[in-house]
Parts: C-alpha cells; sequence; structure tokens
C-alpha cells in the first residue's frame, strides 16, 4: 500500500569501456530493449532475457553509508543478444562477467548496458556478475513519495514500488519479471539485517554479522525489501502451522503487541476468504513511524512505517494473495493490487460485526466517507483501470473506485459465485501475473449467463461518478 494522494497531489571498473554503439537507446542489432513496455514506467525492466534467480551479496555499514554489493544474476535468453541491459540508478560498477569471461559496460541514467564477450542464443541460459559500491540513493517517484534506499534512525529500509528497487541492486525492475531470490546481508555486530523469505543463517566474525535469507517463491523486484537496524524479533506459527517472522523497532515494542497478537489470524482469516496462503511463510517488519511515508505489501514480510491499525494490517496481508502472488503485468493494472486489498478490509469489517460492504460503497457514492471534500471528489477523477500518468498509479480512484468495481462484481454475481471467485483468480494465477483483461475475462468465464458489461464500462473504465449505484 502506498499512501493514495488525491488530483492535487567510469569508473575506475577492471574491464570497464564506454559503448556508445551499445548504449541505451542506440537500437544496436541484438541488443535487447531498454524497457519492459510499461505505459508509466518505460525505462523500468528489459527486453531479451527472462531473470530466474537473484543471488545478492551485500554489505552496509549506517556509520558512512556505503553499499558494496555482488549480485549474481540467473536468466534465460529470449531472442539472440549481443548486448543486454540492466536497471541500476546510481552506485559505481566495478566489474562485469558474463558466463565468468569479463563484459563491456556503459552506463546511461539508469540503464546499465552489457555486451557479453560471446553472443547469447536465444533460450540459453546465462549468468551475469555486477559488482558495484557506493551510496544508495533515495528516489522520489511521481507522486512525490520516496522509496529506493532509505535511512533510518538506527540502519536502513530498502523499499521498492514501483522502481525503487534499482537503487540497491542491478536488475529487471518490472513486475512482470518475477525471479526467487537469496540474498546475505553483513552489518556491523549489534545490528540485524532482515528480509523476505526465509531465515538461512546468520554468521558473526570480526565485529560484523552476516545475516542470510531465501526466497523460493517468484518475487517481483519492488517486493523485494531490507531492513537494516535493531529490532525486537518474534517467531510463532498460525493455528495451521504457518511460521511466522516478525521484527519491531524497540521504540514501537508496545504499540506492535496488538499487531503480533493479531497477525496469524488475520492470516487465517485471509485462507478462508481467499485460499491457502501463497507463501511459505508469513510477518511483518514495524518501523519507527518516521523511517518512510506508508506501508508496502513486500513479499510475505509488509512493512509497516509505525504500529499498524487493524484495517492497514488486514490490507497488507491481503497484498500476499492479490499484488504479491498475482502480480500486476504492468503498472496500469495497479488497482488490481489495491482494489483487492481495500476491498478485503470492507470484508474483514464485515465479517467481524463491523459495517457491511455495502454500507461503505454506498457512503462512497454518496460522497460522505471521507472527511474532506476534495478527496470525496477525487474519487470520480479517472477510471481506476486507466490512471491518468504514473503520479496517479497510487491515488484515491486507483483504491477506493477499485473496491467499488469489485462490490459491482459482487452485486452482479451473487454472494456465492463472488467468494468462488475470489478463491479462483488468486489460485488461477498463483505466482504469476495478470493484467486488467485478464481479470475480466476470467469473471465472464467464472460467472456465465450474467451481464457485466455495465459494471467495466462505467465503474471500470468510465469517466465520472456513474448516474446510479444499482
Amino acid at each position: 500500500m502506498r499512501t493514495p494522494r488525491p488530483l492535487s497531489r567510469g569508473a575506475a571498473a577492471l574491464l570497464a569501456v564506454v559503448l556508445a554503439a551499445c548504449g541505451p537507446g542506440s537500437g544496436a542489432e541484438g541488443a535487447g530493449d531498454v524497457g519492459a513496455g510499461d505505459p508509466y514506467f518505460p525505462k523500468a525492466g528489459n527486453g531479451g532475457y527472462d531473470v530466474t534467480h537473484y543471488d545478492l551479496a551485500l554489505a552496509y555499514d549506517p556509520a558512512d553509508r556505503r553499499l558494496t554489493g555482488t549480485a549474481t544474476i540467473d536468466a534465460r535468453a529470449t531472442e539472440d543478444l549481443t548486448a543486454l541491459n540492466l536497471d541500476l540508478q546510481g552506485l559505481d560498477v566495478d566489474a562485469v562477467t558474463v558466463d565468468g569471461a569479463g563484459a563491456r559496460f556503459g552506463r546511461e541514467g539508469q540503464e546499465l548496458t552489457v555486451r557479453p564477450r560471446r553472443a547469447l542464443d536465444r533460450d540459453a541460459p546465462f549468468q551475469v556478475v555486477v559488482r558495484y559500491s557506493g551510496r544508495p540513493e533515495t528516489v522520489t517517484d511521481p507522486d512525490g513519495s520516496q522509496e529506493g534506499w532509505l535511512r533510518t534512525a538506527d540502519g536502513a529500509l530498502a523499499l521498492g514500488q514501483p522502481v525503487g528497487s534499482m537503487a540497491w541492486f542491478p536488475g529487471s525492475h518490472h513486475p512482470s519479471d518475477k525471479a526467487s531470490y537469496t540474498l546475505s546481508v553483513t552489518v556491523p555486530e549489534g545490528l540485524r539485517a532482515v528480509s523476505n523469505g526465509e531465515p538461512a543463517g546468520e554468521e558473526t566474525k570480526g565485529g560484523r554479522t552476516t545475516y542470510r535469507w531465501h526466497t523460493a517463491e517468484p518475487m517481483a523486484s519492488y517486493l523485494a525489501t531490507v531492513a537494516i537496524g535493531r529490532y525486537d524479533v518474534h517467531r510463532g506459527k498460525t493455528a495451521g502451522g504457518l511460521p511466522l517472522f516478525t521484527a519491531v523497532d524497540p521504540r514501537q515494542r508496545a504499540a506492535s503487541r496488538a499487531t503480533v497478537r493479531l497477525l496469524p489470524d488475520v492470516v487465517e482469516w485471509g485462507e478462508r476468504r481467499f485460499g491457502p496462503y501463497p507463501f511459505s511463510s508469513a510477518g511483518a517488519i514495524v518501523e519507527r513511524p518516521g523511517d518512510a511515508g506508508y506501508a508496502l505489501e513486500t513479499q510475505n514480510r509488509p512493512v509497516f512505517a509505525g504500529a499498524p491499525d487493524t484495517a492497514l494490517l488486514v490490507h497488507e496481508i491481503a497484498h500476499q494473495w492479490y499484488g504479491d502472488s498475482v502480480t500486476p503485468r504492468t503498472w496500469r493494472d495497479m488497482w488490481l493490487n489495491e482494489g483487492f486489498a481495500t476491498y478485503a478490509q470492507w470484508l474483514y469489517e464485515e465479517d467481524h460485526g463491523g459495517a457491511s460492504a455495502q454500507r461503505t460503497f454506498d457512503r462512497l457514492y454518496a460522497g460522505s466517507y471521507f472527511p474532506d471534500a476534495g478527496t470525496n471528489a477525487a474519487l470520480w477523477s479517472f477510471p481506476p483501470a486507466d490512471p491518468p500518468d504514473a503520479a496517479h498509479i497510487s491515488a484515491t480512484p486507483v483504491y477506493w473506485r477499485g473496491a467499488m468495481v469489485l462490490h459491482m462484481v459482487r452485486r452482479t454475481a451473487g454472494d456465492e459465485a463472488f467468494a468462488r471467485l475470489l478463491r479462483g483468480w488468486a489460485a488461477e494465477h498463483r505466482h504469476g501475473n495478470a493484467s486488467t483483461d485478464d481479470f475480466t475475462a476470467y469473471v465472464e468465464k467464472t460467472v456465465p449467463g450474467k451481464d457485466f458489461s455495465r459494471v467495466w464500462e462505467e465503474w471500470l473504465y468510465g469517466e465520472g461518478r456513474p448516474a446510479t449505484a444499482s
């Protein structure tokens, strides 16, 4: 979850040479595209290959804010390649190899262009190793929020939505290219490094501790995180045996007790509503309120800026199904993340004796849900499936009007069919990517005999407030 906004809202390298001929945008024959073709972030991701695994070995000292890293990237060529691009913002590249042989490289903006000694054949697996270092940057998004590598009171926090992950490791940073991850982070003794997936051991030597983590399930790079600092660690299990790992900043200890206690119940509720939990563990990272300006659904271990209330906890846990496991094909499909997670809040409230989803829907339609008139009006500023630009992919309509689309689907399909649809959608695209067109087609296939045309035309893609809520 990114806090939605209304509308008002070189090198000393061992083998380095500058390669004008294969630089980004050069159109050199056999070079992969410099982007994945996203409508809002055209340079994000890269063409010509598919990443299968990242192995990241990092070291960071908060005292000098210097990050050193070695990224080992396993991939498969999807076309014949004489050059390929990686996304990396800032940081100095010290050396690059491809399949063990030194490779030439060049930099232009966020693009790191690599020319292997030998061309890569289509369908061939290959491995790129990048050694890099420097002070990682904080990235300011088009909507004004900050991501990338954030300094915290006692360490650092890496957040990546939508493109901030390129500030701390090279890769193909678009949600359509998911991969498994192995991560090791070395920090001064006394600090801890927490990441996604499962703990894979730790070792202290010479005043420094290395923490290892492994994520077996595919993960989009924007969902990868590293949190460095002092944490209280809580381990547990749900009633069904799912491991839980939660890291809490000591200053948030008292405020987070309710969150730690409630987490297994929320996960179990999600399994009843959405189907089997999609990852091998669950948990949370609770930072101080000033360490980030928002919560984010980092995979299997969402990050919170301060202890979350129940609604926010439900929202980020729901994202584990909708957003993390079923990941948008492009950033235009963001409502499939936020509309589902927002609607999960309505369902949780409904299931626990609070306002019905219909009541929440009615208040939104009437313009009485938000405390200020501007936000109520912003709800209708653009259709949730078509944000006007990158600055609005986390704006009000994507969240709340996206949830209203789902409520209209529920009303058209009926409660029983909608309940099956929620579980089926999560299962159909488990650990994959999906678009808005995939969703509308799935609904119509799953609930035949019902007419959803008005839902799509007026609520999903329509401009302004629909004439009626019926």
